[in-house]
C-alpha cells in the first residue's frame, strides 16, 4: 500500500510540476485537431490497457499453458524477446528523448548544456538500482537464514555432530546429508527472494517512463504525433508486460500481490494518459520545468530499465546451467533477443 500511495502522489505531483509557462517559443504542430486527437486517444487507452494486461498476464497463466512455465525452454525464449523490448526502450527510445530534452534550447546553457545531466543521472539511477538489488537480496538472505539456524524438528532429523558435520537422517529419505536440513529450502528462498526483488525493482522502472509517455500523449492535440505512438506504445506494452510477468510469475506472489502489480502495469500508461488530457490545456512540454522534470524522471527510468535487463533478465537468463548446456536453446534465446531489441529499435523510426 506504501507504493501504491508513493506512486498516487507522484501522478498528483506531476501535473503541476510540467505546468509552469513557457519561455521558450514553440513550433507549433500544424495539424492539431482536437477531436480526431481525442478519437485516437481513447483509441490509446483500450489498446494500450488490453495488450498490456494481456502481455503481464500470459507468462503468470503459465501454470494452466504448458509453454509460458518456467521450466520450459519456450520461456527462456520467449522472456530473452522481451527482455530485448525492454533494453531497446532504455537505450532507443528513452535515454536520447531524455539527452534531446535535457538539452533543449529552452534551458540554460548554465548548467544543462555543460554537463551531460542524461547520461549521469542514468548512470546514478543503475547504481542505485544495483543498491537496491544487492542490500534487498542479502537482507531476506539474512532474515531467512536466521529464521531457519534455530529450527530442529527431533521428531523427523535426527543427527550427531561429528567435525563440524550434521549427519541428518529423515523418516521420509531414510537417508543421510552433511550440512544443515534447511540448506536446500534456503537456496530455494534465496532464489525466490531474487525473483521478487527483481520483479519490484523493474516495475518501478517501468512505471516511471510510462506515466510520462502517457502524459505526453495525452496533452498532445496532433494526431500525426499520436498515430504512431498508438501501435509502437501498445507493441511495447504487450513485450514489456512479458517480462514483467515472467519476473512475477518466478517470484511467485500471493494472489494478492500479483493482481495489485498487473493491475498497477496495466493502469499505468493509460493513467498518463488520463492525466495528459485532464491538463492538456494547461500542459506546456516546451516549458523549462516540464523539461527538467520529463528528462531526468527519463534518464533515470532509461539507466534502471538498461540494468534490470541486462543483469537481472539477460544475465541470470543466459548464464542459467539448463541454457549453457543446451545449444540449440542458447541459439534461439540470442535469435529472440536479437528479434525483440530489433523490432522495437525499428519503431524509433516512427515514434
Amino acid at each position: 500500500m506504501t507504493k501504491l500511495s508513493v506512486f498516487f502522489a507522484f501522478l498528483l505531483v506531476l501535473p503541476l510540476l510540467v505546468s509552469a509557462t513557457c519561455t521558450c517559443s514553440e513550433n507549433e504542430a500544424q495539424d492539431r485537431d482536437k477531436a480526431k486527437a481525442l478519437a485516437l486517444k481513447l483509441v490509446a487507452i483500450t489498446s494500450i490497457l488490453v495488450a498490456g494486461a494481456l502481455g503481464v498476464s500470459l507468462p503468470i497463466l503459465g501454470k494452466k499453458i504448458a509453454t509460458l512455465r518456467p521450466e520450459n525452454d519456450m520461456f527462456f525464449m520467449i522472456k530473452a524477446f522481451a527482455a530485448g523490448v525492454i533494453l531497446a526502450t532504455g537505450f532507443i527510445h528513452i535515454l536520447p528523448d531524455a539527452f534531446g530534452t535535457l538539452t533543449s534550447p529552452c534551458l540554460g546553457q548554465n548548467p544543462w548544456g555543460n554537463f551531460p545531466f542524461a547520461g549521469f543521472v542514468a548512470m546514478l539511477a543503475a547504481l542505485v538500482t544495483m543498491m537496491i538489488d544487492t542490500f534487498a537480496t542479502s537482507y531476506y538472505e539474512r532474515a531467512h537464514f536466521n529464521k531457519a539456524l534455530p529450527v530442529k524438528d527431533d521428531s523427523h532429523v535426527h543427527g550427531v555432530a561429528h567435525d563440524g558435520h550434521v549427519h541428518v537422517h529423515t523418516h521420509a529419505t531414510h537417508g543421510h546429508a552433511h550440512g544443515s536440513s534447511f540448506v536446500s529450502d534456503d537456496f530455494s528462498s534465496v532464489d525466490l527472494v531474487r525473483h521478487r526483488v527483481i520483479s519490484q525493482v523493474l516495475e518501478v522502472g517501468i512505471v516511471v517512463h510510462s506515466v510520462i509517455i502517457g502524459i505526453s500523449l495525452g496533452a498532445s492535440n496532433s494526431p500525426t504525433t499520436i498515430k504512431p505512438l498508438v501501435a509502437a506504445l501498445t507493441f511495447h506494452q504487450f513485450f514489456e508486460g512479458m517480462g514483467l510477468g515472467g519476473c512475477i510469475s518466478q517470484a511467485k506472489f500471493k494472489s494478492k500481490a500479483i493482481a495489485t502489480m498487473v493491475l498497477f502495469f496495466s493502469l499505468t500508461t493509460p493513467a498518463g494518459i488520463a492525466i495528459g488530457m485532464g491538463i492538456s490545456s494547461i500542459y506546456n512540454e516546451k516549458s523549462p520545468t516540464a523539461l527538467i522534470v520529463e528528462g531526468i524522471f527519463n534518464s533515470a527510468s532509461a539507466g534502471i530499465l538498461v540494468y534490470m535487463a541486462l543483469v537481472d533478465l539477460l544475465a541470470a537468463d543466459f548464464m542459467n546451467p539448463k541454457m549453457q548446456t543446451n545449444l540449440r536453446l542458447q541459439l534461439g534465446a540470442n535469435l529472440s533477443l536479437l528479434l525483440g531489441s530489433g523490432s522495437m529499435s525499428l519503431l524509433a523510426k516512427w515514434a
